[in-house]
C-alpha cells in the first residue's frame, strides 16, 4: 500500500480498504462548508458595528454565500463526475482557502461581500464531491452507515459553528471567524491527497452545458427574488427575477426532456421515492434553519448570552443529532425509510409547535426541548432521505445525486431564512411599533434628529437593533435609562410574540410537509423495488412495437444464469481430465512442482474471482447497451419490456452478491503448498526425465487452456 491513494476506485477488484479514514476527511470538508454559514449567527452583530452595515448589506453578506452556493451545485456535481471527483474537491477545498483568508484581509464591506462570493462557490464545489466521494468509495453494505456518519456531521457544524465563531470573538475580531476553516480545510487538503482515492464516472458521455446554464440560473434568480421579496418587498426588481426565474425552469425542464444526454433526467421525478426524500430535505431545513435563526437571536440578545455562551447551549441540538442518527441507522433498515422520515417530521413539528408557548419570560429551559426535539428529528429524516436520493442515481451520476440532494438542502435553508425571517421581521416590527411612538429626540418641526432617526430605524429593524440601541442611550445619556429599559423589553415581548406568530406559520408548513412526504415515499416492500439496485432503463417509456431483442444481452443472461447456478460445475472433458490424473500418477514429482491432484481439482471445480467479475462487467454493459435502445421510446412500457427488466435486475443483485462473496473468500489465507514426497522410484536416464518433464508441461498447458475455463 503506497502513502498516497492513487488507484482509482472504478479500478478496485475490492472494497478501499481505508475508506473509513478517507469518510474522516470527507466529514470535514463538509463542516467547514456548514459552518461557515452558521459562524455567522454570533459574528454578524460584530461586523454590522464595525463595518456600519446597512440592512440590505447584511442581507448581501449572507446571501453573497448562499446564492451561488445553491445555484451551483448541480452543475458542479456533473462536472465532477465527468473530470475527478477528488479533483473537485481538492480545488474546491483551495478557492475556499483563498476565499476565507480574503474576507479576513478585508475591511471593507465590499470585499467581505466578494470573499463570501468565492467562498459560496468553492462550497459549491465541494459539498457534491464529498458524497459522490462517499458513495463510489463504499460498498452498498456500508454506505448507509456511512451517509448516516456524514449527516450527523452537518447537525454538528450547526452548534460547532457559533461556538468556534464566539470563542474567537471573545478574544480576537470578528475577521478571525473567517480563519476558521483554514486550518481545517488545509488539513482535509493533505488527507484528500493520501485517503482519499481518485474516481470519476465510467463513460459519462458529453456535459450538458446549456442545461447547466439554465440550472444555475433558474436557482439563483430565483433564490435571489424570494429573499430580497420577503425582506425587502416585492417591488419590480424581485418580481422581474422571480420571471426570470420562473421561465428558466421551464426552460430547463423542456430542455432535459429533449436532450439525449441531460444533466438531471426530470423523468426520474416519476420515481416516488426520488420525489419525497427531495421534497423532505428541502422543507426539512426550510423549517429548521429558520427555527435556528430565531433561537439564536433569542438566546443573545433577549436572554443576554454572549457568543461563546450561545454557542456552548446550542450544543444539545448537535447531540441529538448523533443520538437520531445511531437510531435511524438501526431502525431504517427494519422498517424502511418512509417510518423513519415521516417520524423525523413529526418529531421536528412538534418542535415547532413547543415555540409557540414563548414569551417574554422565556428562559434556556423552555428552549432545550426545542433544540433536543429539533436535533433529534434532523437525525432520524436526513441520512435515510440522502441514502435515498443517492440510490436512485447509477454510479455514473453520483455526482448529480448529491448536488440535488445539497441543491435541496441550501435551497431549503436560504427559502426558510428568508420567509420565516421576513414574518419574524414583520411580526417584530408590528409589535413594536406602537412602542416606538415614543422615542425621544424629536426636533420643534416634529421631525427626528439624524442620530435619533438611526436609532429608530435600527430599533424598529430587529431585535439585535432595538438591544444595541439601549446600550448607547444609556451610555450616552443616563437620564434616558429608564427610557432604554423599556425599550430593550418591549423589543424582547415583541419578538417572542413574533416568535410564536413565526412557529405558528412554520409548524403548518412542517406538518402540511409531512403528510405530502408520508403519501410520495412508498413502504419498505415498495422501497426495494425502486432502490439503488435499479438498472438504468427502467424509468417509463413511450409505447411503440417492441423493439428487437438483442443477442448479445441475452446471451450475457444466460451465461451468467449459467455461472450463478453452476458455481461448482466441473469441466465436461472427462476423459483429458482422466489422462492427466493418470500421467500425473504415474509421474515422478520434482522439488519444483506443484502438487496434490486435490489442490488441482479445487481450482478447476469453483469459478475464477477475475472471469466472474469480468461477467458481471460485460452484463452491465450489455444492460447499458439495451437501456440505449429502450431510452428512445416514450412514457409507457411494455410487456416485453418489464420482464426482461425484471429478469436483468434479478440477474445483476445475484451477480453482486456472488462477486462479494468470492472477495472475500479471496481474502482468506492461502492453504500451504504441501511439501513433495521423497522419490521412491530409482535414478532415471537424463532422456527419461526430459520426457516425464515434457508430459507433464503438456498436461500443465491442457489444464491452463481455454476448453478448462468458463467463457469470457
Amino acid at each position: 500500500m503506497t502513502l498516497l491513494a492513487m488507484t482509482p476506485v472504478q479500478d478496485m477488484h475490492k472494497p478501499y480498504p481505508r475508506r473509513w479514514s478517507a469518510l474522516v476527511v470527507l466529514c470535514l470538508s463538509l463542516l467547514i462548508v456548514v459552518m461557515a454559514n452558521t459562524s455567522l449567527l454570533v459574528a454578524a452583530p460584530s461586523m454590522t458595528l464595525d463595518l456600519g452595515l446597512t440592512s440590505s448589506d447584511l442581507q448581501w453578506v449572507i446571501d453573497g454565500y448562499t446564492v451561488p452556493y445553491a445555484s451551483l451545485m448541480l452543475l458542479c456535481g456533473v462536472i465532477g463526475d465527468r473530470y475527478s471527483r477528488r479533483g473537485a474537491l481538492i480545488l474546491g477545498l483551495i478557492i475556499f482557502v483563498a476565499g476565507s483568508v480574503a474576507g479576513a484581509l478585508t475591511d471593507a464591506t465590499l470585499g467581505v461581500i466578494l470573499a463570501r462570493i468565492v467562498m459560496g462557490v468553492a462550497a459549491a464545489i465541494v459539498m457534491p464531491a464529498t458524497l459522490s466521494l462517499l458513495v463510489a468509495t463504499f460498498p452498498k453494505r456500508e454506505r448507509a452507515t456511512a451517509v448516516t456518519v456524514w449527516a450527523a456531521t452537518s447537525g454538528l457544524a450547526i452548534a460547532a459553528g457559533p461556538l468556534l465563531a464566539g470563542w474567537l470573538l471573545e478574544s480576537f475580531t470578528w475577521h478571525s471567524t473567517f480563519l476558521i476553516n483554514v486550518p481545517i480545510a488545509l488539513a482535509a487538503i493533505v488527507g484528500a491527497v493520501v485517503l482519499v482515492p481518485p474516481s470519476r464516472a465510467v463513460d459519462p458521455g458529453a456535459i450538458d452545458w446549456i442545461g447547466g446554464l439554465l440550472s444555475v440560473l433558474a436557482v439563483s434568480t430565483i433564490v435571489y427574488a424570494i429573499i430580497e421579496g420577503m425582506h425587502f418587498g416585492w417591488t419590480v426588481g424581485p418580481l422581474y427575477f422571480a420571471l426570470v426565474g420562473l421561465l428558466s425552469v421551464v426552460g430547463f425542464v423542456g430542455w432535459e426532456l429533449r436532450h439525449p444526454n441531460p444533466l438531471l433526467d426530470v423523468r426520474m421525478f416519476s420515481s416516488r421515492i426520488l420525489s419525497g426524500a427531495t421534497l423532505a430535505v428541502l422543507i426539512f431545513f426550510l423549517v429548521t434553519f429558520g427555527a435556528i435563526y430565531f433561537v439564536a437571536q433569542y438566546l443573545q440578545f433577549a436572554l443576554g448570552y454572549g457568543p461563546v455562551s450561545t454557542g456552548v447551549h446550542l450544543l444539545p441540538l448537535a447531540g441529538a443529532v448523533f443520538v437520531g442518527s445511531g437510531i435511524t441507522m438501526w431502525l431504517t433498515p427494519k422498517l424502511g425509510p418512509r417510518v423513519t422520515v415521516t417520524a423525523g417530521m413529526i418529531v421536528g413539528t412538534l418542535s415547532v409547535v413547543s415555540l409557540i408557548g414563548i414569551d417574554s419570560t422565556a428562559t434556556y429551559s423552555d428552549f432545550l426541548p426545542v433544540l433536543t426535539l429539533l436535533g433529534l428529528a434532523i437525525g432520524l429524516s436526513v441520512s435515510p432521505c440522502t441514502d435515498s436520493i443517492m440510490g436512485e442515481f447509477p454510479d455514473s451520476k453520483l455526482g448529480v445525486g448529491g448536488g440535488l440532494n445539497d441543491t435541496a438542502l441550501e435551497l431549503g435553508g436560504s427559502l426558510g431564512i428568508a420567509v420565516l425571517g421576513s414574518v419574524l421581521a414583520a411580526s417584530y416590527r408590528q409589535g413594536i411599533e406602537g412602542f416606538l411612538q415614543t422615542f425621544p429626540g424629536k426636533q420643534p418641526n416634529g421631525q427626528y434628529t439624524g442620530q435619533a432617526a438611526e436609532g429608530l430605524a435600527a430599533s424598529q429593524d430587529s431585535l439585535a437593533g432595538a438591544v444595541i440601541v439601549s446600550d448607547v442611550i444609556r451610555d450616552q445619556n443616563a437620564f434616558l435609562s429608564g427610557f432604554a429599559d423599556n425599550l430593550e423589553a418591549n423589543a424582547v415581548a415583541a419578538f417572542g410574540d413574533a416568535v410564536v406568530h413565526t412557529s405558528v406559520v412554520a409548524a403548518v408548513v412542517f406538518g402540511v410537509g409531512t403528510v405530502i412526504v408520508a403519501l410520495l415515499i412508498p413502504s419498505k416492500n415498495a422501497t426495494a423495488a425502486t432502490s439503488s439496485e435499479k438498472i438504468e432503463f427502467e424509468p417509463i417509456v413511450p409505447f411503440v412495437a417492441p423493439p428487437a431483442k438483442d443477442p448479445a444481452a441475452d446471451r450475457e443472461v444466460a451465461e451468467l444464469e449459467q455461472l450463478l447456478e453452476r458455481p461448482s460445475a466441473k469441466p465436461q472433458n472427462s476423459g483429458a481430465r482422466h489422462a492427466l490424473r493418470t500421467a500425473e500418477e504415474t509421474a515422478p514429482i520434482p522439488a519444483h512442482t506443484v502438487a496434490e491432484p486435490a489442490l488441482v481439482d479445487a481450482e478447476l471445480e469453483r469459478p475464477s474471482i477475475y472471469q466472474l467479475a469480468s461477467k458481471v462487467y460485460e452484463f452491465d454493459a450489455s444492460v447499458a447497451r439495451q437501456a440505449t435502445v429502450d431510452s428512445k421510446s416514450g412514457d409507457r412500457v411494455t410487456i416485453h419490456q418489464l420482464a426482461l427488466s425484471n429478469l436483468a435486475r434479478t440477474r445483476r443483485v445475484e451477480a453482486e452478491e456472488a462477486l462479494d462473496a468470492a472477495l472475500e473468500l479471496s481474502d482468506l489465507p492461502v492453504a500451504p503448498t504441501p511439501q513433495p514426497p521423497e522419490l521412491t522410484e530409482p535414478l532415471q536416464t537424463f532422456y527419461q526425465r526430459a520426457s516425464k518433464q515434457h508430459a507433464n508441461c503438456t498436461a500443465f498447458k491442457e489444464r491452463s487452456s481455454s476448453m478448462w475455463a468458463m467463457p469470457l
